[in-house]
């Protein structure tokens, strides 16, 4: 079974892609991919990772100061929140707007993820099935363009992603997969987070008066120093209740492909993504753990984000471009004059043994997502064979 059909996702206008193992939502309002589970069938768990907000979202592009901000926040903020779920795209910068830009009604992350982005085309094969979205910004005068493509019998979803370049000059930007994950998968006693890191730093303004951890602090990834000079164990989501936290990672800079996964061990369920470095050589970490009690937050959320991008903090443009490179690793992304730029990444699922208790290394091969735990080496093979067709193939 392959197919591509529009639907009503929690009310909101979406797309849902499926095949045989997998179902995938993608909504228009925004682009958030809401959905990736598998299907009803024996001996696979039918949790959706991504994270679905407690409070009800509208379609970002109908948010309105006077009739929404009390429900979702001022417009710097509360445009983007009103439609966010799962995996959202942070493009053109990853942060908050100035406050020159948020009086020109930009919200967090650019304009990509308050838009409404409109089909391209379906393609159904005997094999495949895609969907092709775009969205123009306006503002930075960029356009972007998303292929999901799901293959027959596979769990996984690959993306292949264009910006082009409207401007007669280069464009230097910020380029972020927001990937944010919560309950019922995101467990503090089932569940740990997986990266390939060596070393991070702990964001530099902290978390509200909120923050678990101390600000502008390097460590060894994944023990972060708290305010009391233990450590914390970022693999482990939801620590401390009422807290909350931002920090970045430094992928792996001897391999040529990163990755990100969390792991369910109740479930015995496994997601991830695959991606190459060097387009998004930084993991940022954010965690709100019932710390935020103004709406739509309102102390009742759990969630982590796993955020893999070109960029190391989310902060105001101009103070992320003042900064400069990190552990001398760049940190935007560049388009040029009137060009485009084109990456490539997938996502997977992956049920596990019983006795799975940690990701310590994925290879890709031109058919295969190889996974191994501390036990021995590729214990769990994911069936992949669009990766023949991609960039990362026999890249780990």
């Amino acid at each position: 079974m392959l197919g591509c059909s529009k639907a009503k996702w929690h009310g909101r206008e979406a797309f849902v892609l499926v095949n045989d193992l997998v179902h995938l939502v993608t909504l228009t309002g925004g682009g958030h991919i809401a959905e990736f589970r598998f299907r009803e069938r024996k001996g696979l768990s039918t949790l959706n990772p991504l994270w679905v907000p407690p409070w009800k979202t509208i379609e970002p592009y109908h948010y309105r100061p006077g009739q929404h901000a009390a429900r979702y926040g001022s417009p710097a903020t509360g445009r983007t929140l009103s439609g966010i779920t799962g995996h959202n795209l942070c493009l053109d910068f990853f942060g908050s707007p100035s406050e020159e830009e948020a009086r020109q009604g930009l919200s967090i992350h650019g304009e990509a993820p308050s838009l409404r982005w409109r089909k391209e085309r379906i393609g159904v094969r005997p094999q495949e099935v895609s969907l092709k979205l775009s969205v123009r910004l306006p503002v930075a005068e960029l356009r972007f363009e998303r292929e999901l493509t799901l293959r027959r019998g596979e769990s996984v979803a690959y993306f292949e992603e264009t910006v082009k370049n409207e401007r007669k000059a280069d464009h230097f930007f910020h380029w972020t997969q927001h990937v944010t994950l919560g309950p019922p998968f995101l467990d503090s006693q089932a569940s740990c987070i997986c990266v390939p890191a060596l070393k991070g730093r702990t964001y530099p303004h902290g978390y509200e008066g909120k923050e678990l951890l101390r600000s502008s602090c390097d460590f060894k990834w994944p023990r972060a120093p708290d305010l009391q000079g233990n450590f914390v164990d970022l693999t482990q989501p939801f620590i401390r209740s009422g807290k909350g936290f931002v920090a970045t990672a430094l992928l792996d800079p001897r391999r040529e492909i990163g990755y990100i996964a969390a792991l369910n061990r109740e479930a015995n369920l496994l997601f991830g993504y695959c991606f190459h470095r060097s387009d998004f050589p930084w993991a940022v970490s954010w965690e709100e753990n019932r710390a935020r009690r103004y709406p739509p937050w309102n102390g009742r959320c759990q969630v982590r984000g796993i955020e893999f991008g070109s960029t190391p903090f989310p902060l105001l443009r101009r103070e992320a471009f003042a900064q400069g490179p990190l552990y001398g690793t760049g940190h935007f992304s560049m388009v040029p004059a009137r060009g485009s730029r084109t990456v490539q990444y997938l996502s997977f699922l992956a049920a596990v043994p019983e006795d799975f208790a940690h990701l310590r290394g994925l290879r890709l091969t031109d058919s295969e997502i190889l996974l191994s735990d501390a036990r021995g080496r590729d214990r769990v093979r994911v069936r992949a064979s669009g990766l023949a067709a991609t960039s990362l193939a026999k890249k780990s």
